[in-house]
């Protein structure tokens, strides 16, 4: 499995769903991007663990920490890392998962591909992998959005048979 993507703008993610954190490398990012913490926070909120009933029960507030790349709210042109500390982390909950896969999940996969696996949660096949890519994204829309004026929207429009009649003018985040 790749961790890195991108050629211009290119993003690594790191660490493990119950190890110490998860994070990302954001390279290629222009200088002087006007970009706060805070900004980064509003979208990993969107993504964030525990806030309905059919995702993970996993408490996490995922706080983002800017630790290179960033200074007085304008990116360098440097590398970008961020990370999140995993603070609900409970490893000792899948220790049975040392010996069984989970249904639908990658366990299997990786243990079949690489012939060995982080039974801890699924490890970097964790939905909180997610974590820097949508870090990375919240920049990247900034920067599309600013200097492009280009504005990502997204929504449902048919499940099944069920197709939504809406018009992408009223869609909004």
């Amino acid at each position: 499995m790749g961790n890195a993507f991108g050629q211009l703008f290119r993003i690594s993610t790191w660490g493990e769903s119950h190890g110490g954190g998860v994070g990302v490398v954001l390279d290629g990012c222009p200088p002087c991007v006007r970009i706060t913490a805070e900004e980064i926070q509003v979208e990993l909120d969107r993504r964030r663990p525990g806030q309905s009933k059919i995702v993970t029960p996993r408490q996490e507030a995922d706080q983002v920490e800017i630790l290179s790349g960033v200074f007085e709210g304008k990116t360098l042109g440097t590398p970008i890392m961020m990370w999140v500390r995993n603070k609900d982390a409970r490893p000792e909950a899948y220790a049975e998962m040392a010996v069984k896969f989970r249904p639908s999940h990658a366990d299997f996969t990786y243990e079949t591909k690489y012939g060995i696996r982080d039974p801890h949660g699924g490890g970097r096949s964790s939905a909180r992998e997610t974590v820097g890519r949508v870090a990375a994204g919240a920049i990247a829309r900034k920067i599309l959005q600013e200097s492009y004026g280009v504005e990502i929207v997204a929504y449902v429009k048919q499940i099944q048979e069920i197709i939504a009649e809406i018009s992408i003018d009223i869609v909004q985040r």
